[in-house]
């Protein structure tokens, strides 16, 4: 495919390296020179410098017979003149933007159409990342919790702690414990490196264990890796941003929930927006403020802003202080293996869970979503099987029966309401949501040929 990348920033950037290691014919657009050449240097794509909603740029970075444009630069507005030019001049097939302030988004449905500005796909990464944080809130002790159709299946990462049920034993052993939950184990990764699950794998202690099952069922099959941890009850927020305010509004029907903002003029306004949220204004960093409002007592301490420094400072002062678990945002990726699992209990990648959105709607074959997992070492991809027995390559087979690239297990179908958990002998139907778990991204390839039965890619 022929796709074009307008920015060259953390998420641009970032994209770029997903696509570029899959045979895609990639120009990437930005006014900074000096990023382009960096990009240019690491990846084989093209690049082009210039404000990405001119035409003449677009023309020249091959917007005539492009395949797809994504906006992603730091400007809603550069990002939807971009659509339209792109729509008006060049007829791309497909427009994708990123569109961050909640006064557009709101207004989605009159605005985002081909009468009025022609976005195919928007992408808003504050309500991802936001998804993404309360999914993480409702299962305490989950290092990642991700919905496949419309959140019937989650499939969740937990570290395998010593003391556990399952510590010490076969997996085959997990269907004694759980006799009436139906679960599977879909990845294991030890030390950083991936193992693929078998029957007579032991599990260990600090394994991260990546498991599919009925959402009902999580919590029962995250007893078995771990203690479970309790409910959280009391939230305490650094950042009052778009990100900090969303959840806020989100979670605050079901939790004490606090907020820490510098800004006196946001404070106002959160405090007239927000219902039960608390509203304090200084700075997390503040030990003399955080101990006046008994970081001690918060069961969790989630450190949202947009700096990375501030948020790793004020995240180890809460739990030096006594905070019970502690979550942070960081925008470098180079950060988040270093902080996670030490004082820090989970990272969060906000380039990493927007990627997800995005792939998906680039992926060849009847892929819906596209989920990075272990910080883009590993994928989870959610494929509809389309077609019938003669044109497709997994309807009516087993799935002991289909030739799966190497490191690619199934985790699960979805059928229907039903979530029926991934055996050799069960067989794919047509219209089935297929749950797969790619350890080696560079076979992704050969997963979208598996799901793909000649229709059109979009």
């Amino acid at each position: 495919m022929k796709i074009i990348i307008l920015g060259a920033g953390q998420v641009g950037g970032t994209l770029a390296e997903h696509l570029a290691s899959e045979a895609n014919d990639i120009t990437v657009v930005d006014t900074d020179g000096d990023r382009l050449r960096d990009l240019g240097d690491r990846l084989d794509i093209r690049t082009v410098q210039g404000r990405a909603s001119l035409p003449n740029v677009l023309r020249q970075a091959g917007a005539d017979d492009a395949d797809m444009l994504v906006a992603v630069t730091n400007s809603d507005e550069t990002n939807m003149v971009a659509c339209q030019v792109a729509y008006t001049l060049f007829h791309t097939p497909t427009k994708i933007a990123r569109v961050r302030e909640a006064a557009y988004l709101t207004r989605g449905e009159e605005l985002f159409d081909n009468d009025a500005i022609p976005v195919d796909v928007l992408i808003s990464p504050e309500q991802v990342v936001t998804n993404y944080i309360k999914r993480l809130i409702e299962h305490p002790g989950a290092l990642q919790v991700i919905d496949f159709a419309g959140g019937k299946a989650q499939l969740v990462a937990v570290k395998a702690y010593y003391g556990g049920p399952l510590i010490g034993q076969q997996l085959r052993q997990l269907r004694e414990h759980m006799p009436n939950v139906d679960t599977r184990v879909a990845a294991i990764f030890r030390r950083d490196r991936p193992i693929t699950p078998r029957g007579d794998t032991i599990i260990e202690a600090d394994d991260e264990v990546f498991f599919i099952a009925a959402k009902a069922n999580i919590r029962a099959v995250m007893s078995e890796m771990r203690r479970l941890d309790e409910s959280y009850k009391r939230i305490v927020i650094a950042g009052g941003g778009q990100i900090g305010e969303r959840l806020a509004e989100a979670i605050e029907s079901r939790y004490q929930v606090k907020i820490i903002e510098m800004n006196a003029a946001r404070c106002r306004y959160l405090s007239d927006t927000l219902d039960s949220t608390v509203v304090l204004q200084g700075s997390a960093s503040d030990r003399d403020l955080m101990l006046e409002e008994n970081i001690a007592d918060a069961d969790l301490f989630l450190a949202l802003t947009n700096d990375d420094e501030a948020n790793i400072m004020s995240s180890l002062l809460a739990k030096r202080l006594g905070a019970k678990k502690v979550m942070t945002i960081i925008n470098n990726p180079a950060y988040v293996d270093l902080i996670q699992g030490g004082e820090i209990d989970i990272a969060i990648s906000p380039q990493l869970a927007t990627i997800g959105t995005l792939l998906a709607h680039v992926r060849r074959g009847d892929i819906v979503s596209v989920h990075s997992l272990r910080r883009g070492a590993a994928e989870a991809i959610e494929a509809i099987a389309h077609g019938d027995s003669k044109s497709s390559k997994v309807i009516g087979r087993s799935i002991g029966e289909i030739h799966l690239p190497p490191g690619t297990t199934i985790g699960a179908i979805i059928r229907d309401e039903e979530v029926l958990i991934a055996h050799d002998a069960t067989i794919i139907n047509a219209g089935d949501h297929v749950i797969l778990f790619l350890v080696d991204k560079k076979h992704i390839r050969d997963v979208e040929k598996l799901f793909h039965v000649g229709l059109s890619f979009f």
